[in-house]
């Protein structure tokens, strides 16, 4: 920390310094004309670059710079990636030469000059005019191998992103997922739609939401867990295809799966069922992975992973019985899988209800082992308070959540449009939040009003884009594909 308080205190004084030269050390005048990316298009392929090539003006951040007196290499990083440069003396005279020697690694800096090849081949930019554009205070880490703290990483994404191309093309990928997402959705009739974020019922899915207050209003208000509800609201209102990508918000534990704000793309289709949904879903993430890797085999964490269709499908209790050390039978006892569920270890208690129960079960046995994207359907009613019921099983409702390399991607549902049977539901949340349920619905009464108006026959799906970006870029950990993920406090 001393060390770096002192490297502090030297630039600080270099900036100082510059000042009392008449010099600005962040001036606001120099427009580049070119990228990295525009000089390895015009010239990446040519062996021989001609001696009356025209001027490139580029501007980056010096990442390395290697000095030999009269003569100095630079690498320099723009937001298309990295370009050689090569200053001499001769070329740049002697003031304007002795003024780049006193820069420093992570100075921003505008370049104007000649393109040319090395002896060693390597592209490069003779420098025939150069200017200091922002002054850097704190040193990058050391050699550009990156941040190795991981955390450090995460706090400090603005320095990952620097010494780390690899970390910016995630974002880059990020950003292509998102964009191919919405040109997908848009070919396909869907309207983009924005819904309140600040929302005075959470509502949509099985979450505790983030509290707060409105002080003009004086009234509560709730961080959204899911947009679900105003865009099924939409859909009574006749906007038939809707979706929307935007931040959810819930109040629940952080790891390499969860963040508390995360990004998801909800869609509404009426007059369609889940299973519309699953051959819906199979189109578009085939689309995304073929567009973003150029490929439908692709690998994570050293795992393959196909996404060749058609896509495997379970029911729920299917799956137990694959992936699970019980029969048919006893699965269909209540006690018998309850026992199950303990020799599981599962924290549940004795009135826990059959759908439940299942579910629960279907978690620990099953959920990890589903690696290739798989469809899971039939789930249980009790644990579905927002799904259709089956008209073959009104235990079971119309719906699926999707899986791949062993983690929740999509759910999807065939809607309860009935306002009779959604309220009876509702009531059974909020008696189950009375019990100390801090997750379970509460009642909206003007959804059951929006209902009562009529909703078409409708389903609905909601895709995790962080886990899918997740997916298509290998990423173990869901802050590795938000810029700035919620972290704990830094220690002082």
């Amino acid at each position: 920390m001393e060390e770096l308080s002192e490297l502090l205190l030297q630039r600080r004084r270099k900036v100082d310094a510059l000042w009392e030269a008449g010099i600005n050390p962040y001036p606001n005048d120099f427009r580049p004309q070119h990228t990295s990316a525009d000089l390895r298009a015009a010239y990446g392929d040519k062996d021989v670059i001609e001696e009356d090539a025209p001027l490139f003006v580029v501007a980056g951040r010096m990442l390395m710079r290697r000095s030999f007196g009269k003569a100095a290499f630079v690498q320099m990083q723009d937001r298309k990636g990295r370009v050689q440069l090569y200053l001499r003396k001769d070329v740049l005279g002697e003031e304007l030469f002795a003024e780049f020697e006193d820069y420093d690694i992570g100075d921003i800096i505008g370049v104007s000059g000649h393109p040319f090849r090395t002896k060693t081949g390597e592209l490069s930019i003779s420098v025939t005019e150069i200017r200091l554009l922002t002054k850097s205070l704190l040193p990058l880490p050391e050699k550009f191998h990156g941040l190795t703290d991981v955390e450090t990483r995460y706090r400090q994404r603005y320095v990952d992103l620097i010494v780390s191309p690899d970390v910016k093309e995630v974002f880059f990928k990020r950003s292509r997922i998102v964009s191919l997402i919405r040109e997908f959705m848009t070919r396909n009739d869907f309207l983009e739609v924005e819904t309140p974020m600040m929302q005075p019922i959470p509502g949509g899915a099985t979450a505790k939401p983030f509290v707060t207050h409105h002080n003009a209003l004086d009234m509560q208000l709730f961080l959204r867990i899911a947009p679900e509800l105003y865009l099924k609201r939409l859909v009574v209102g006749g906007l038939d295809r809707v979706f929307e990508i935007n931040r959810n918000f819930r109040n629940e534990g952080i790891s390499v799966r969860h963040n508390p704000e995360f990004t998801m793309m909800e869609f509404y289709q009426a007059y369609a069922t889940f299973e519309d949904l699953m051959n819906f879903t199979e189109e578009l993430l085939c689309h995304v992975a073929q567009e973003v890797l150029g490929t439908l085999d692709f690998s994570y964490g050293g795992v393959p992973i196909s996404f060749q269709r058609p896509w495997q499908r379970f029911t729920v209790k299917e799956a137990i019985l694959h992936f699970g050390d019980i029969d048919a039978k006893s699965l269909e006892d209540r006690d018998l899988a309850y026992a199950y569920a303990k020799k599981l270890g599962l924290a549940l208690t004795e009135d826990v209800g059959y759908g439940r129960l299942i579910t629960e079960i279907f978690e620990e046995v099953a959920e990890s082992k589903l690696i290739q994207p798989t469809f899971i359907t039939a789930y249980p009613t009790e644990v579905s308070p927002l799904s259709r019921k089956s008209d073959h099983d009104p235990e079971i409702v119309d719906r699926f959540e999707f899986f791949c390399a062993g983690r929740e991607m999509a759910n999807a549902f065939s809607e309860l449009n009935d306002p009779r049977d959604q309220k009876e539901r509702f009531l059974a949340q909020v008696a189950a939040k009375a019990k100390g349920d801090e997750e379970a619905h509460y009642m909206d009464e003007d959804y059951i009003r929006a209902l009562e108006y009529g909703l078409p026959p409708t389903a609905g799906e909601g895709i995790g884009i962080d886990r899918l970006v997740m997916l298509l870029t290998d990423s173990p950990s869901i802050r590795d594909v938000i810029l700035f993920p919620q972290l704990r406090k830094e220690a002082k």
